[in-house]
């Protein structure tokens, strides 16, 4: 290439270069201008939401300010409310009086089950009674289960102020002595009527077969008179309860009962032996001392959670009432605070620290007047505090061992044994002529003791279940183990479980005393929950579970068991209707297998929306002192409000119709807000509703946006109302248990 060319192509480089460059400089010129603009754009908008949060923050802030200015005013406001509890409490302290005196009036011949003397001496003179006719002897019982469900109901609805742990002893052993002496007259009327055989002789078969019953005992005694091979089974049409017995028994002379009592007094003794701790309830002054005393966690208060039941059948507080909530508090995990400014806003207050938070402002008598409202509001939120108490609780590592705690009799209990024949009545001539040994009932031993290693055929047993509960899944088939004093798994095999015939076979290596178990949290965690007003002092509370709709309805100082609802069939007729105290209603409600009451357990065995007591206790009080013109419902946010707060839907209720608007309130046991969210939002977020405020309270925060009607209508409800709906929802715990 030439001179020539190579300077012409090197011209025509530098030029393009310089194209280049100035292309460059165009582009830098023309795209800083964007970037600077976004960039600015990005500071106004940081600027404004910053600007936007600390106007937000002020009036947060201003909010908070006067919250806390008419705090006091609204508490005592509140506090007025809450005298209704300590007059509902002292209703029932009257009635209880009340009852004893006319009782003591009637003079009809029952003892009074609290007075030892009387008890003991019913209970002397009937078993020296040698009348043991099986027809007096189940009237006579049915006198003996109404003194030990009176009994029953003292020990779960006195409160520990009332009642000394000298006199819960003495009613535990009472109960006892009675259950006992009662399956002592059953087997002398069993063995009355296997004397007498011949009478209740089948004609076909020659065998003596009865059964005999009545609302709480139902007797099936079958006597082999004739010791054939071929009549080795047999089933009692009365109760379709039925057996197939191994041959070596059809030959010999041996009886055989099923006794089905419809009570159970045997699972209690497991819980004796187990000590399952009970909720404690300090006095007003002791309340009072702990409130002020910052105790740091000692590990070996730990260990001194367990104490006695106070009633084996239920899971309710203990008798002592002090000692357990001391424990709590020093153990930082729940410490009992009084009234106290700023956060007296309910009569029972928790706090999961060990900060105390009296004011030393308040008066000593100011004090002891508001923790009276605390100690008996205490007196029913155990569930609570034992949750904390139960961690460390060992669990059962034998597999074949029934825990009582998970699993719950249902149905009754089913006594079936093995019986020797006594002599029999013999016909000479005109005389009749018996043989009479004086050795009382006597079980005939299998298999035989002295041949324990050798293998002996089993027996089928099958059991007709009864209509008037409900197994939602198919029962387990436990045995009592009386050296154990509890229930077993092992034994018991080849089991056949007809749904629909409600009927149950299964075969024993010997013969057992059996109950029919049930998860007791199968209806937990529930899906939905409401409580309305119905009209003057009456309410509705429905819980929704997986399988059923519970409804109550509650007038006054009781409850209603409206309907139970299975699958859109009504069930358990039986039981509905019928006005109850809420502490026999949860009786009656466990009986039919229908339980929605969480025990302190229960949280072991159900996914739970765990919460601070704190927020939950004081929810159901306010509630409760709502509940006469609000209504309460479930909200899906009480999921993600965390453990310090509770969400439910509110809304003012007057009319007998269904609830349409709903508002979302928020609490957490010392300030209610009203939330801007509905059900229907995307996501969970505490800002508040326009043109709403704080509150220390519940009832004031409601009391913003409510009518005059309303309030009224919450000002004038009855207390015995109102403490009726808050024994309900904390038995319930459907804040937690939903």
């Amino acid at each position: 290439m030439g001179p020539k060319k190579k300077k012409k192509l090197s011209g025509l480089k530098s030029s393009f270069v310089i194209s280049l460059c100035q292309l460059c400089w165009t582009s830098i010129a023309f795209f800083t201008p964007l970037q600077e603009e976004a960039q600015f754009q990005a500071q106004q908008e940081e600027a404004a939401r910053l600007e936007k949060e600390r106007i937000e923050q002020e009036q947060l802030e201003k909010l908070e300010a006067k919250d806390q200015e008419r705090r006091e005013s609204e508490l005592a406001e509140l506090h007025l409310l809450e005298q209704k509890f300590l007059s509902a409490q002292q209703w029932k302290t009257d009635y209880r009086a009340c009852g004893k005196w006319e009782h003591y009036l009637s003079c009809d011949g029952s003892p009074d089950p609290t007075v030892l003397q009387e008890i003991n001496t019913f209970m002397s003179l009937w078993r020296d009674d040698q009348n043991e006719d099986v027809q007096l002897v189940m009237e006579k019982g049915e006198q003996v289960l109404n003194l030990i469900e009176k009994l029953q109901f003292l020990i779960l609805d006195t409160p520990p102020s009332e009642i000394t742990e000298k006199e819960t002893v003495q009613y535990q052993e009472s109960i006892l002595e009675l259950q006992n002496l009662l399956h002592q007259k059953y087997n002398g009327a069993t063995e009355h009527l296997l004397k007498t055989a011949n009478m209740y002789e089948d004609s076909e078969t020659g065998n003596m077969q009865a059964v005999i019953k009545d609302k709480n005992v139902t007797f099936c005694i079958w006597a082999n008179l004739k010791k054939k091979v071929r009549l080795k089974n047999h089933m009692f049409c009365d109760a379709q309860h039925g057996f197939d017995l191994p041959k070596s028994l059809a030959m010999s002379s041996v009886a055989v009962r099923i006794l089905h009592t419809y009570y159970d007094h045997l699972s209690p003794l497991w819980l004796q032996c187990q000590s399952v701790p009970r909720l404690e309830v300090l006095d007003s002054k002791e309340l009072t001392q702990h409130s002020k005393d910052n105790v740091e966690e000692p590990e070996e208060e730990e260990k001194k959670a367990k104490e006695e039941p106070s009633v084996p059948t239920e899971e309710e507080m203990c008798s002592d009432g002090r000692k357990v909530v001391k424990e709590i508090s020093q153990k930082g995990v729940l410490q009992c605070c009084r009234y106290s400014r700023p956060s007296h806003s309910s009569a029972v207050s928790f706090k999961e620290n060990s900060n105390s938070i009296a004011d030393i402002n308040e008066t000593e008598e100011e004090i002891e007047k508001k923790s009276e409202i605390l100690d008996i509001l205490s007196q029913v939120q155990h569930p609570l505090t034992q949750e904390e108490m139960n961690e460390k609780e060992e669990a059962i590592t034998d597999e074949n061992i029934v825990d009582l705690q998970q699993f719950v009799p249902v149905g009754g209990v089913y006594h079936i044994d093995a019986l020797q024949l006594p002599p029999q009545v013999k016909q000479i001539n005109d005389w009749s002529m018996v043989e009479v040994l004086n050795v009382g009932l006597q079980a005939y031993p299998y298999p035989p003791e002295e041949a324990e290693d050798a293998t002996y055929p089993p027996i089928q047993i099958t059991l007709r279940l009864s209509d008037n509960v409900m197994y939602f899944e198919d029962p387990v088939i436990a045995r009592w183990d009386p050296a154990g004093q509890q229930w077993r798994t092992d034994g018991i095999s080849n089991i056949t479980y007809e749904r629909q015939a409600k009927s149950i076979t299964f075969e024993m290596r010997a013969f057992y005393t059996v109950a029919l178990l049930q998860d007791a949290h199968l209806n937990m965690p529930y899906q939905a929950w409401e409580l309305q007003p119905t009209g003057t002092d009456e309410a509705l509370l429905i819980v929704t579970t997986v399988f059923a709709t519970i409804q109550i309805q509650i007038k006054g100082n009781q409850c209603m068991l409206s309907s139970v609802v299975v699958e859109e069939k009504d069930v358990l007729s039986y039981v509905t209707g019928k006005w109850l105290s809420p502490v026999d209603l949860r009786a009656v409600l466990k009986k039919a297998g229908v339980n929605i009451f969480p025990g302190a357990y229960s949280h072991k065995y159900v996914s739970v929306n765990k919460k601070a007591p704190l927020a939950e206790v004081r929810a159901y009080q306010q509630m409760a002192l709502v509940a006469s013109a609000f209504a309460f419902a479930w909200s899906k946010w009480n999921l993600e409000a965390g453990q310090e707060q509770v969400v439910f839907k509110v809304s003012e209720h007057l009319k007998a119709d269904s609830v349409k608007d709903w508002s979302l309130y928020m609490f957490n046991g010392q300030k209610a807000q009203n939330l801007k969210i509905t059900e229907s939002s995307e996501a969970f977020s505490e800002e508040l509703e326009e043109d709403s405020e704080f509150h220390s309270t519940l009832y004031h925060m409601l009391k913003d946006f409510a009518s005059k009607e309303a309030i009224d209508k919450v000002e004038t409800a009855n207390f015995l109302f109102i403490d009726v709906v808050y024994q309900l929802l904390l038995a319930t715990r459907v804040l937690t248990y939903s």
